[in-house]
């Protein structure tokens, strides 16, 4: 008689990811696109000599505007990553992996880890260029900033699965581009919420920005509601990952 072996952790392994991550950089526009852009961003809006010289928390508001600057680029990089699998849905090979072994969690997982490796690149990137570019902070805020920035953004990489799942893979990221401006926009990352009036401000606390940008600045600017910061991460990545594996199992079925 014949046994069948069913993978440990249901398929999530370091093969899958290697596998996976080579996948990843063969799409050479995605890389660039992720972390090219952030870094732009941050020269164009953080870089004036007057933020240079002007003061907020630990560090000058050059150093504010590349902790923004970080999360808007793990977001970039963490969804973009994510979404990828929209490629693969319209070649088939999300229904051939419904004949593995392969658990809807454990490839979830894999995507994630994947999306979280090219988001901690682009948050070195946008950091790198911004020590060359006049940010002061304490070595503790630096390292602070830049890994809540890259943790923080998991409920991104999960929002790019979940989106990958829904919308088509020829314009999946001309979608999601404007979309997470948007977000970035209504969450307070490039303007602080409570600038632009206690509507706006409350709005902002809901949506999923809001709580990844908190945290990633607070070792900077010792500001800001830490809870509900923490709690707005959890809740969404929550959503956003139980979305992407019901996605996942409905658009598997049908092989």
């Amino acid at each position: 008689m014949t046994t069948t072996t069913l993978p440990r952790l249901g398929g999530f392994s370091p093969g899958m990811i290697g596998l996976e991550l080579r996948r990843l950089l063969r799409n050479k526009r995605t890389v660039i696109f992720t972390l090219v852009m952030p870094a732009a961003f941050f020269l164009l809006f953080g870089s004036s000599a007057d933020y240079r010289t002007e003061r907020v928390g630990d560090g000058n508001v050059t150093a504010l505007v590349l902790a923004s600057m970080a999360v808007y680029g793990a977001m970039l990089a963490t969804t973009s990553g994510g979404a990828m699998v929209s490629i693969e849905r319209a070649a088939g090979w999300s229904r051939q992996l419904r004949l593995t072994p392969l658990k809807p969690a454990a490839y979830i997982a894999v995507k994630i880890v994947i999306a979280m490796v090219i988001g901690a690149v682009s948050v070195v990137v946008v950091n790198i260029v911004g020590a060359f570019a006049g940010a002061d902070m304490p070595v503790g805020a630096w390292i602070g900033c830049a890994l809540l920035s890259w943790a923080c953004a998991l409920v991104f990489a999960a929002f790019g699965l979940f989106m990958g799942y829904l919308l088509p893979s020829e314009n999946v990221m001309q979608i999601l581009g404007p979309v997470l401006a948007v977000l970035s926009f209504a969450g307070g990352l490039f303007v602080p919420a409570d600038q632009l009036g206690s509507t706006f401000a409350t709005i902002a606390k809901f949506t999923p920005v809001y709580g990844v940008g908190e945290l990633a600045r607070y070792p900077l600017t010792h500001s800001g509601d830490v809870w509900q910061a923490v709690l707005n991460v959890a809740v969404w990545t929550a959503v956003f990952s139980a979305g992407a594996m019901w996605r996942f199992r409905r658009d598997t079925a049908r092989v």
